[in-house]
């Protein structure tokens, strides 16, 4: 496993002084990072072979919160290769080793020359190392969108949505998703699924549907096809 050290920033909670959701997938997003550059498969590497790891889904459970100024640890490893698959899981801990937060993720090795997914390379089965993975009760990597959603207000995609690889970076769908959240809502599992990668200057036209304690949002494009599929369950 692979892991570093941290501490709850202010920029990090939101007004209860509690971490965001946002703020656990990017503590997750730069463990997996660090991972790689450690490892010599960061970010240049990638470019020089010219291909990129495309997150496909992402199942995320919170079980605590940590608040402002808790030293927490942050750990990933893969657990497995198939075809252009890879998966990898993630956990968030606090100082004393209480699981505050966990998840599973799919990513895509896509050629970006010829815009469609790449066998995996030799030196990257050789050097990332498989640890088993961890026991958690996965849900399909496939959300179905419910029958009817209502249609919310259009938006641009900005020039801060887009990471290195020219697209809307992950995280970004997560948050624009909990924009339609009641208030007071507590996320204790969020699932997201990508299908499409949004550049700067598309428009995101969100559909969204309730149902119990739980919210699918569908951040698609004008004719309702999906770039990202978010569901955001309550914490009871």
């Amino acid at each position: 496993m692979y892991s570093f050290d941290s501490r709850i920033r202010y920029s990090e909670v939101d007004s209860q002084g509690k971490i965001t959701l946002t703020s656990i997938l990017d503590y997750f997003q730069d463990c997996c990072t660090f991972h790689s550059e450690d490892l010599g498969m960061g970010i240049l590497y990638l470019m020089e072979q010219q291909v990129a790891w495309i997150l496909s889904s992402w199942q995320i459970e919170v079980k605590r919160y940590p608040s402002l100024g808790e030293r927490i640890k942050v750990g990933t490893w893969p657990y497995g290769f198939k075809g252009f698959f890879g998966y990898r899981n993630f956990t968030l801990e606090s100082e004393r080793g209480e699981l505050l937060a966990y998840a599973n993720s799919v990513w895509v090795l896509l050629d970006l020359k010829k815009e469609r997914p790449a066998k995996l390379l030799p030196e990257m089965i050789e050097k990332y190392q498989l640890s088993p993975q961890l026991p958690m009760e996965l849900d399909s990597r496939k959300i179905s969108l419910p029958g009817q959603m209502k249609g919310q207000d259009f938006f641009p995609v900005h020039k801060y949505h887009i990471d290195t690889n020219q697209h809307v970076n992950n995280g970004k769908y997560v948050s624009m998703a909990q924009e339609y959240l009641t208030q007071g809502f507590k996320i204790s599992k969020m699932r997201a699924e990508y299908r499409k990668a949004a550049v700067y200057g598309d428009i995101i036209y969100p559909f969204t549907a309730w149902e119990d304690h739980r919210i699918t949002v569908n951040l698609a494009n004008k004719e309702g096809k999906p770039y990202a599929i978010v569901e955001l369950e309550e914490k009871r």
